[in-house]
């Protein structure tokens, strides 16, 4: 592919949210273009989000938006062509951006449209790719008092703003989101609560049936979590522990998060494998269960020190776990033009149980879908987007 730079050719004024703004300035970025033989190319925007705004993390609300326009976008015959757009929820320490990098031995996703179009697979279709990355690792897309209101960001920032930059077949009807992991979880979260937003979905090994996905990885974060505790206090004195409220926390949990927000960016300390299961599962904490006058914003659901299940703040997570939510959201889901779900049956966090039964109550509540399983894990599993974006593009064309 050959690599061009373009700018937007017009100084118009556009509005999101209804505020007006520069296209040019507040909009308009260079674009890094991808460009194969009847290959689509990118374009990167530029903006800046009310929303995200003096988010508790402090993370910048200043984002790059790629969006991947087919070859056939750029044709003259097609001046007057709108297009079904999907949008691409990155999973957990991702962001959409790093899904246009260079793989080994591999296509990147506009590699893989562009192949699945130029097969005929599927219609060309416009593809965005929101940053939603955050300091803790990323998000649920879900709004959060101690994360951001990245739910808010997507449907009232962005989907405006592409509708307004592009082409798009600007309804719900022709609108669909898809990711992998907390992006497949992030995907159904939109199905059940913005159907006015999204009208198919595709959600790849997405987060479901919290007591094994998040459960089983709690005992290891709590020991790791132990190496940032303060050293016991001399018989006789009072603990921190003992005047706490069950799932704040003692100062630990503080401490780990400012050892990884100093790590210095040039790779001399990564993260490890311990560190970020333990920022994944703070992070889940922060979007389950925030709460602004809790140390950090956020309770735990297990106490520190014993490795107990706080059942009061356990229930809160469970609230969210996708199993839970069909059938409130039953009226929403029934309005989707599409909804796919798979998950590998030898997924490492045992997401393929909650999957079953995420599916199970879907047909329980005669909610159209299409499930299936392959063997795989959660690793590596790209290849089922062969499936899932022709689902969605097919679901969504007019």
């Amino acid at each position: 592919m050959d690599s061009v730079t373009t700018t937007p050719d017009d100084r118009r004024r556009c509005s999101v949210l209804g505020i007006p703004v520069d296209a040019c300035r507040d909009v308009g970025a260079a674009a890094i273009g991808l460009h194969a033989r009847c290959g689509g190319r990118i374009v990167t925007l530029i903006h800046t989000s009310e929303v995200l705004k003096n988010n508790p993390l402090g993370d910048p609300n200043r984002r790059h938006v790629s969006v991947y326009l087919p070859a056939a976008y750029d044709n003259a015959r097609n001046a007057s062509r709108r297009y079904v757009t999907l949008y691409d929820l990155a999973g957990f320490t991702s962001s959409g951006l790093s899904h246009l990098n260079w793989r080994n031995f591999d296509e990147n996703l506009p590699e893989k449209l562009d192949r699945l179009i130029g097969t005929k697979r599927m219609p060309p279709v416009i593809v965005v790719f929101p940053d939603c990355f955050t300091r803790l690792g990323g998000n649920q897309y879900i709004n959060s008092s101690a994360i951001g209101r990245y739910a808010d960001y997507l449907n009232q920032e962005i989907v405006p703003l592409i509708d307004s930059e592009f082409r798009t077949l600007a309804s719900a009807d022709h609108r669909g989101c898809f990711g992998k992991s907390s992006g497949g979880f992030g995907a159904m979260r939109m199905g059940m609560s913005h159907s006015d937003v999204w009208g198919a979905i595709a959600n790849h090994s997405g987060d479901s049936h919290f007591d094994f996905v998040y459960g089983a990885e709690w005992p290891a974060v709590l020991t790791h979590l132990q190496g940032y505790a303060k050293p016991a206090l001399k018989k006789g004195k009072q603990s921190v522990a003992s005047q706490l409220v069950p799932g704040e926390d003692d100062g630990r949990v503080r401490r780990f998060l400012k050892y990884v927000a100093e790590i210095p960016p040039n790779g001399e300390a990564p993260l490890s494998s311990n560190d970020i299961m333990a920022l994944m599962l703070l992070a889940m904490a922060a979007t389950y269960d925030p709460e602004p006058s809790a140390p950090n914003g956020f309770y735990l659901p297990y106490d520190l020190h014993t490795g107990a299940r706080i059942e009061a703040r356990w229930r809160q997570w469970l609230k969210h776990d996708p199993i839970n939510m069909v059938r409130a959201n039953k009226h929403r889901l029934t309005k989707l033009r599409g909804l796919y779900i798979d998950c590998g049956w030898r997924d490492q966090f045992h997401i393929h149980f909650g999957s079953r039964q995420l599916s199970l109550q879907l047909t329980k509540h005669s909610i159209d879908h299409r499930y299936e399983e392959f063997s795989g894990t959660h690793s590596g599993i790209d290849h089922r987007m062969d499936i899932s974006l022709p689902f969605l593009a097919k679901a969504l064309s007019p």
